[in-house]
């Protein structure tokens, strides 16, 4: 069984191992007036329950498939697709198992009614079953932001932690003006005038930053806010971010075409 750190869906597996028996217990009693509880009864209604997990394990499969070939953002294709695709699909493998089952057990195809009634009400089920996925999906990504929003808040109280021989000092986030590539060093320069040699690399320090306060502009830069002062579009869709004049930093500061999109929205953030 897939682990919660492994599964984007965790806990459909042992969820859906108790629902889906639920479920076709559900259908027994919207379908028969009268069950008898006999041997019959507990035959077939294993083998229902068997023909729903196998519909339901490959609905998943469509789920995690889907998940890397369109993204929740596209939120009603992405709906539509998996519905659609996972309803047929899921329909087509109980529909065909229960044919099968029905000529080995009975000599003879499915009843008529199973179409007429019966395929309509999974139907629904599939539906059901497709909003459990959207919901955890979404769960889980409310939960991520949740999560990053402690973290920032726990961030902007710690400050930056530099050592400097011996000792280690947190270094206010409000007093840093940013971080520079140097050689084989990072230096971290503060709006007091003072500098700090780092052996960490920038994309690590990134990662301790508030992203509400610092963006990595570059390969070289990491800059505060409040010394931007604005950007200038280039050509093919790059972009030069403006620092304030009396800046330790060039007054200049490149940014790819690939990230200027995300530093644009950022900035007016």
């Amino acid at each position: 069984m897939e682990s919660k750190r492994k599964s984007p869906y965790y806990p459909d597996i042992p969820l859906f191992l108790v629902l889906i028996p639920f479920i076709s217990a559900f259908n027994y009693y919207l379908t028969y007036a009268n069950v008898k509880l006999d041997w019959w009864f507990a035959f077939t209604y294993t083998l229902d329950t068997l023909i729903g997990y196998a519909a339901w394990l490959a609905v998943r499969k469509i789920i995690l498939w889907l998940d890397r070939k369109i993204a929740y953002t596209q939120f009603a294709k992405r709906v539509i697709v998996q519905f659609l695709l996972t309803t047929f699909v899921g329909l087509f493998i109980i529909s065909f198992l229960t044919e099968l089952s029905s000529l080995i057990v009975k000599g003879k195809w499915a009843h008529p009614s199973f179409y007429n009634y019966d395929l309509f009400i999974i139907a629904i089920w599939f539906f059901f079953i497709n909003a459990i996925y959207v919901m955890i999906h979404y769960y889980y990504q409310w939960q991520g932001t949740e999560q990053k929003v402690i973290l920032e808040k726990q961030k902007l109280q710690i400050g930056f932690l530099v050592k400097e021989g011996k000792n280690e000092t947190q270094v206010p986030f409000e007093v840093i003006i940013g971080f520079s590539v140097e050689s084989e060093y990072v230096v971290l320069y503060t709006s007091d005038g003072k500098q700090y040699f780092l052996d960490t690399p920038l994309e690590k320090i990134a990662d301790e930053l508030p992203s509400s306060l610092f963006f990595r502009l570059n390969r070289q830069f990491i800059v505060h806010r409040n010394q931007i002062t604005g950007f200038t579009k280039l050509e093919n869709g790059k972009i030069s971010v403006s620092v304030l004049q009396e800046s330790v930093l060039p007054s200049e500061i490149p940014v790819s075409r690939t990230k200027a999109p995300t530093f644009k929205r950022w900035f007016r953030t």
